[in-house]
């Protein structure tokens, strides 16, 4: 064994499973339809009708993200560039607004927090890649909070 790699993830969190990663999605995106800084956004771009499709698709996301299902193919990012303006600081930190309480809501606490933390980087690294797509000096974005 190479002691300089960093160590590798032990897996899910306790009590972390498909059926919590369903409830952590449909309630997370109940509460987005209904925000009035995101709702407008989804709404506008997913029409009623395909709201279970995308639900699918984010299950099969957050599957393969917290339980390393590798149920989700597919790339994040693009749909998120073609967002523009409506993918600004003000929306992702009201995305983490509403994701960190149904988090730990819906989780187990240590569930809960390894969500949070992939969230949080998630949304930084988002923000991140919109910046420099749109010719922004990225250098110095601190984390949102």
């Amino acid at each position: 064994m190479n002691a300089s790699l960093p160590p590798t993830s032990a897996g899910p969190a306790p009590g972390l499973d498909e059926e919590a990663v369903r409830r952590l999605v449909h309630l997370f995106y109940e509460r987005v339809h209904k925000d009035p800084v995101l709702g407008p956004i989804f709404s506008g771009r997913i029409a009623p009708d395909a709201w279970p499709v995308h639900l699918a698709k984010m299950c099969d996301f957050w599957s393969s993200v917290l339980l390393k299902s590798g149920r989700y193919e597919g790339r994040p990012l693009p749909p998120h560039l073609a967002l523009g303006s409506d993918a600004g600081d003000a929306q992702f930190a009201r995305w983490l607004a509403l994701f960190r309480p149904t988090a730990l809501e819906v989780l187990p606490p240590d569930a809960a927090q390894a969500a949070i933390a992939h969230a949080e980087r998630m949304a930084h690294s988002f923000r991140l890649a919109i910046g420099f797509h749109s010719g922004e000096d990225i250098t110095r974005m601190p984390p949102l909070r």
